[in-house]
């Protein structure tokens, strides 16, 4: 069932130039440009790491391979890894000597800053996660792979101007207040839910590069794209929703340690 064991050099270049590159920054390049700022912290590595260690999973055998030529519900896992889980965790992973010194830099940050506007990561984002899904679109992933490439990389880069906002290393390109975070990924539940309704309901098959492939794993090609649309809408949106819980229990611990500081300056 499952398609034969290979690497894909492409993504292991990836991970590699990633793991390594950040390694090389924190190792080697901190003393220099930022002798006085504390290193990463283990959940920063962590993070970034996870976030390394999610891309080949996401992007290598099986999950890869199977999304590809086989189930359409494979690929909306991969897409949801790459647009959901991957960003915030690299994001997170960067400490803030980091970001200052290879995105806070004015050279740097005055062309990512109108990218990581709530408003235009919104919707470049959801335009892509819908864009991508097009009927049209997967068949052009599917027969040509450079097309792949370009929509994955296009596709990663949206997803990194949506999280920018909410866990931007650095103050040279800002976030949002928590309540404004909590908005943001609330409405970001909401556009998925359009076509992941037409993958649901649909009867005929919308992806034919798949064929019967599906039969394989007991599923026909319908119920393979219902699979997706349940994927897409009820994971993608428990994951934003847990998110959003995060975010607000955070949120409520600052302010009554805020308020504690408060009534101990008034009561001194």
């Amino acid at each position: 069932m499952l398609p034969p064991f290979h690497l894909h050099a492409d993504v292991l270049g990836v991970a590699a130039i990633l793991g390594i590159g950040w390694w090389w920054l924190e190792t080697r390049v901190r003393p220099l440009v930022a002798p006085g700022s504390d290193s990463a912290t283990t959940k920063q590595r962590l993070s970034w790491y996870a976030g390394v260690a999610t891309i080949l999973i996401a992007a290598g055998w099986p999950i890869h391979d199977l999304a590809e030529d086989v189930l359409f519900s494979f690929h909306m896992v991969e897409h949801l890894l790459i647009g959901y889980v991957v960003p915030p965790l690299l994001l997170l992973g960067i400490p803030r000597w980091m970001g200052d010194y290879v995105l806070g830099r004015e050279s740097v940050a005055r062309i990512i800053r109108p990218f990581a506007t709530p408003v235009v990561g919104f919707f470049a984002f959801n335009f892509a996660i819908v864009a991508v899904h097009w009927p049209e679109a997967i068949t052009w992933q599917n027969t040509n792979e450079w097309v792949h490439v370009i929509v994955h990389a296009t596709f990663f880069a949206t997803a990194f101007m949506l999280w920018l906002p909410l866990f931007s290393p650095t103050e040279a390109i800002p976030t949002m207040r928590p309540p404004m975070k909590m908005l943001y990924l609330f409405l970001c539940t909401i556009v998925p839910t359009v076509p992941a309704s037409f993958l649901t309901f649909s009867s005929e098959q919308l992806y034919p590069t798949y064929g019967d492939a599906g039969l394989a794993w007991g599923l026909t090609a319908v119920q393979d794209q219902a699979t997706a649309g349940i994927i897409m809408k009820l994971a993608g949106a428990f994951y934003l929703l847990g998110m959003i819980t995060v975010i607000w229990f955070r949120w409520i611990s600052e302010e009554r340690e805020w308020d504690r500081i408060e009534r101990s300056l008034v009561g001194s």
